[in-house]
């Protein structure tokens, strides 16, 4: 397989991941001002700080108001991460491998994207906006299925699924750092209370709140929210998850030593950490040190499988 082929592949992959990811936040965010009260609603700013995008927000708008930042989340053409941007990477790079993945794929994509910026003043209503999501992530779980029932399982879709679980393993860590930090503190039974539907909108972000009540069978508690969101080995957003399926991906592809070195210190780090006794501090450090596995994960993918920059 061509290295340009294998690397549209893997963005395309991870676009559409980001695309979903970010109807998730988006919609949950939503519901979670709803389930607490004003004096302690946390707001939108959130949202920013987990996309890494507040920066880039200041410059184009003044207040981060729930019309400004959803509008800049969903289909801002100057903001990379946004839905409507991540849609159209994923058309592109779909469109330049036409003849590799099936065309019914290709087609769901295409539509998706046109579908997504011709509804876009629906997108910016209260009322709208909700439909609007719903269809992002319907759409991009029918393309997952469809792309796994009819696509070649060959090294074409192992890249494919080691750029999902990569956009996934980063979207869990970003959410866990920033959610963690805006908890409340611990001081009465009514911000315990606030607490524990902060730590369900992690979950509800992730859609893990159903699958974590049936693996953890205890509710909701900061500790093994963690564990489960780091360390489970079966829900498939979880960290440990992900990297097992980007090493399974790069075994199947062909075995890289430095990108398997890389993927042995981060299942160690990940495995042998008690994330349970992590307090905010340590937590924000150690959710750094994952994220910086990751960049270093993709940064050797890169440099095995795909075309330096400058070519």
């Amino acid at each position: 397989m061509l290295s340009r082929v294998a690397e549209n592949i893997y963005w395309m992959a991870r676009h559409i991941e980001r695309a979903e990811n970010m109807a998730r936040l988006i919609k949950v965010n939503t519901f979670l001002l709803l389930d607490l009260p004003k004096k302690v609603a946390l707001g939108w700013t959130p949202l920013l700080a987990i996309t890494g995008a507040s920066e880039l927000f200041y410059k184009r708008y003044k207040e981060p108001g729930e019309r400004q930042v959803t509008k800049f989340l969903m289909v801002d053409e100057t903001n990379p991460g946004a839905i409507l941007p991540a849609l159209r990477a994923a058309r592109e790079n779909g469109r330049t491998i036409r003849d590799i993945i099936p065309r019914e794929a290709w087609e769901l994509i295409n539509e998706l994207y046109l579908q997504s910026r011709d509804n876009i003043n629906q997108a910016l209503t209260k009322n709208g906006r909700h439909i609007y999501l719903n269809q992002i992530i319907s759409s991009s779980q029918t393309l997952s299925g469809l792309l796994s029932g009819t696509m070649n399982h060959d090294a074409g879709y192992q890249f494919l699924c080691v750029g999902r679980s990569m956009e996934r393993a980063d979207m869990t860590t970003r959410i866990i750092d920033v959610r963690s930090a805006d908890m409340l503190p611990k001081q009465t039974e009514e911000s315990i209370t606030y607490e524990n539907i902060q730590w369900m909108g992690v979950l509800k972000s992730l859609t893990a709140y159903q699958m974590y009540r049936r693996s953890m069978q205890v509710r909701i508690h900061r500790g093994t929210v963690l564990r489960f969101l780091f360390q489970n080995q079966e829900f498939p957003r979880s960290v440990l998850h992900c990297v097992r399926e980007v090493e399974r991906g790069v075994n199947q592809i062909g075995s890289d030593r430095f990108t398997l070195q890389i993927l042995e210190r981060a299942k160690t780090s990940l495995l042998d950490t008690e994330v349970t006794s992590l307090d905010a501090k340590a937590l924000h450090s150690y959710v750094d040190s994952v994220q910086l596995d990751l960049i270093n994960l993709h940064n050797a993918l890169a440099k095995a499988y795909f075309l330096p920059i400058n070519e």
